[in-house]
């Protein structure tokens, strides 16, 4: 029998908290949008000591995203906020900027780490160069194909974790694109929300577009569904699986962590049962028909 393997999500509301624990989440990713990057909802101190709260009945975990691009200002502010998150005991804190983790060695000095960088997380040897710093796990690139993080997997001690569900971000700027583009729209129309961005050759593609506080993000196309690839990831031991809740209601997300629990628990108790037809059947019944399901990156050479 292998380790279990966390089924992780990100949540936009303390509400939202609630329900997807109880459709089987074993951790929530939260933030603030101060602190974050391309998260579902801003979560301020109190709201993180609610969802603690939440996590200790159902016995969860929850993780908090403190990604963002830090500059100098930030920098200043992260003492403050790491011993906000120590004060209140998370399970763990999401990085990229070395700038936390050393003022978590300081300030967070109990908290476990989880290394998280789209643009270099991309090979075992990095995941171990940060794992020897001081994080306790590693979340992979989406970019990487899935012989890619089998071997990182079985080149590192440390944990792995990887998405199996969800949009995924090929674009930001830090420049408040959509406020601008809205204010320089003078007419007296109404923009039709959300907004996306088409390509002249594929009439089929919507990219959304999301801004926050950190600026706008142009996501994918498509919503990664890797559930008929759970077996693999299963039998080889890794460590925790995301679904990313972004733009999608706390409806979709909660009947999604319920299908993907159902299908983990299953291979768990007999892992050479393989796929249920049933559990891509599921999701299928809920998908919006403007996000196509597909496998991301991990079948398919990302073109840099």
């Amino acid at each position: 029998m292998t380790n279990k393997t966390e089924l992780v999500v990100s949540a936009g509301s303390v509400e939202e908290v609630q329900r997807l624990f109880q459709a089987g989440a074993d951790a929530v990713e939260i933030g603030q949008a101060r602190y974050s990057l391309r998260m579902p909802g801003s979560f301020d101190s109190s709201m993180i000591k609610e969802t603690m709260q939440i996590a200790r009945h159902f016995d969860k975990k929850v993780y908090v995203s403190v990604n963002t691009l830090f500059h100098p200002d930030l920098v200043e502010e992260l003492a403050s906020y790491l011993g906000q998150l120590q004060e209140l005991s998370v399970h763990a804190i999401i990085f990229g900027d070395p700038a936390v983790l050393m003022a978590a060695r300081e300030n967070a000095p109990t908290i476990p780490l989880h290394w998280s960088t789209e643009t270099t997380s991309t090979s075992y040897r990095t995941v171990n160069y940060w794992g020897k710093k001081g994080a306790s796990r590693a979340i992979l690139a989406r970019e990487l194909s899935f012989e890619e993080v089998i071997g990182v997997k079985q080149n590192t001690t440390h944990e792995v974790q990887v998405q199996i569900h969800g949009m995924t971000c090929i674009f930001h700027s830090k420049r408040s694109l959509v406020s601008n583009y809205m204010d320089h729209r003078k007419d007296g129309r109404e923009l039709d929300l959300p907004l996306y961005i088409k390509e002249d050759n594929r009439d089929d593609a919507n990219y959304p577009i999301f801004q926050d506080e950190q600026g706008t993000h142009v996501m994918s196309a498509e919503d990664i569904c890797m559930i008929e690839q759970l077996p693999t990831f299963i039998q080889h031991g890794f460590d925790a699986l995301k679904i990313d809740g972004i733009l999608k209601s706390a409806e979709y997300n909660e009947t999604v962590v319920s299908v993907y629990r159902r299908a983990i628990d299953d291979l768990m108790e007999d892992p050479n049962r393989g796929v249920d037809s049933a559990w891509m059947e599921e999701i299928k019944r809920i998908q919006p028909e403007t996000r196509p399901l597909g496998t991301g990156f991990y079948f398919k050479e990302q073109v840099y």
